[in-house]
């Protein structure tokens, strides 16, 4: 019976809604680069940074919120890992993501103002379409390694509910 209930709480926590990713991070996201941005006499405007001129809006997109929502499904879906290592798990990989996505936005913002947005644009899309969904997976495999997860996500609790359902 441990199993049903672990299984369903992990299954409606899956249901949260992504905006709460977009809630939790986006100011942290829009100050932290405020700060490290800061020899560029940034202001803060709403979701806006302006910087010499340049409005760089951030939008929810900017935000990430669908990694952390794809790292935080992964992590539901993968069954036994006891509650203190899925916390842990959890907060580590939100907060390589978040580091990744402060360095992504400043290295992006240093590039429009040093180089122009042509290079903004190019180097945006490459980050947007390539790398972020590559760097959600290495950080999930990384932990997986780190806590000797030897769970699969989704396939295992699949596994489980079969045997569970035709062992009566």
């Amino acid at each position: 019976m441990k199993y049903h209930f672990n299984f369903i709480i992990r299954l409606l926590l899956c249901f949260i809604p992504v905006q709460i990713f977009t809630l939790l991070f986006s100011q942290v996201t829009i100050y932290l680069n405020y700060l490290l941005l800061i020899n560029y006499n940034p202001i803060i405007a709403g979701n806006f940074l302006i910087i010499k001129g340049n409005l760089f809006e951030f939008a929810e997109a900017c935000i990430v919120p669908y990694a952390y929502y794809f790292f935080w499904i992964i992590m539901l879906l993968t069954k036994d890992i006891d509650i203190k290592t899925r916390i842990k798990i959890t907060i580590f990989g939100f907060l390589l993501i978040f580091v990744m996505n402060i360095i992504r936005i400043f290295i992006l913002i240093t590039i429009a103002l040093n180089y122009g947005f042509f290079w903004f644009n190019l180097i945006h899309m490459f980050f947007w379409k390539f790398l972020s969904g590559i760097y959600v997976a290495l950080i999930w495999i990384l932990l997986v390694k780190i806590y000797k997860i030897k769970s699969i996500p989704v396939y295992d609790d699949f596994k489980t509910l079969y045997k569970l359902i035709h062992k009566k």
